[in-house]
């Protein structure tokens, strides 16, 4: 069931995002989430999180910052390909006309991910921390 975002889960979504995020990005060393992780803790109840939750645990979930930018999509490991990402994205393209987001080149699995529900690749750009390529990618509805 997808809801909106408890502060008191705040641990347990750091956790899938530390987790997911070392996975994901394994071309990217390991100690640079380690690093951003307090930040990203402070700066997450500021955006508008929807979590995907099942029998009180956190499944994985998705944060909305400056009105329709996706700064993060997050599965837990274990619920991946079952439909949970879909189902949060499907439910942010109900509340919002535009969205748009930024992924990693090299993440392969959320660009075609991202393609399969409609968003669309507007340009190719560095990413000044990693120095990675990534995509800005965008919805309409």
């Amino acid at each position: 069931m997808i809801q909106d975002f408890n502060i008191s889960k705040l641990d347990e979504v750091m956790k899938i995002w530390l987790i997911t995020n070392i996975k994901a990005h394994d071309f990217i060393p390991e100690q640079y989430w380690f690093n951003n992780f307090a930040l990203v803790k402070n700066l997450l109840p500021q955006a508008d999180i929807l979590v995907y939750q099942d029998n009180s645990s956190i499944q994985g979930f998705v944060g909305i910052t400056n009105i329709s930018y996706i700064a993060g999509l997050f599965v837990a490991d274990q619920f991946q390909s079952r439909g949970v990402g879909s189902a949060l994205i499907e439910q942010c393209k109900q509340l919002y006309f535009f969205l748009e987001l930024d992924v990693y080149v090299k993440n392969e699995i959320a660009v075609k991910f991202y393609k399969k529900h409609g968003f669309k690749i507007q340009k190719e750009k560095i990413n000044e921390d990693t120095k990675e390529k990534e995509y800005s990618m965008v919805w309409r509805k």
